[in-house]
């Protein structure tokens, strides 16, 4: 269940100037920060970027070279404790798990594209 949030507070100085409240700024770059800036989140999300199918556990380990099982695992459970990956287990031998982006990480992925996107526009290289 999804919960409404309220917008960031925008401010307004006295020559009429609008923006945002840097305090309110500063308190959702935290929680944004200890979503996405881990090593290795961002690369899970590219694999459930580029599919609408379910992505298998193994997938992410042949995708994701140099990252040990362990900050995989970890990393997982932080994006589906975070409400951005749905952990699908099948009752099966050998076990078989996928991992899908729920609503919440479908626009988290937006927006990382978008800011790719932007950051591909302005870079000199």
């Amino acid at each position: 269940m999804e919960t409404k949030r309220k917008p960031i507070p925008m401010v307004q100085d006295f020559c009429g100037f609008e923006g945002y409240d840097a305090a309110s700024l500063m308190s959702e770059t935290l929680k944004l920060r200890k979503i996405i800036t881990k090593r290795g989140t961002l690369e899970i999300l590219i694999p459930l970027c580029c599919t609408t199918k379910p992505v298998r556990y193994k997938e992410f380990k042949q995708a994701l070279k140099g990252i040990s099982s362990k900050t995989l695992a970890t990393r997982l459970k932080e994006l589906e404790k975070s409400g951005i990956l749905e952990r699908l287990s099948y009752n099966e031998i050998p076990p078989r798990v996928e991992y899908k982006l729920t609503s919440k990480g479908q626009e988290l992925v937006k927006s990382i594209i978008d800011l790719l996107q932007w950051m591909k526009k302005w870079s000199k290289s």
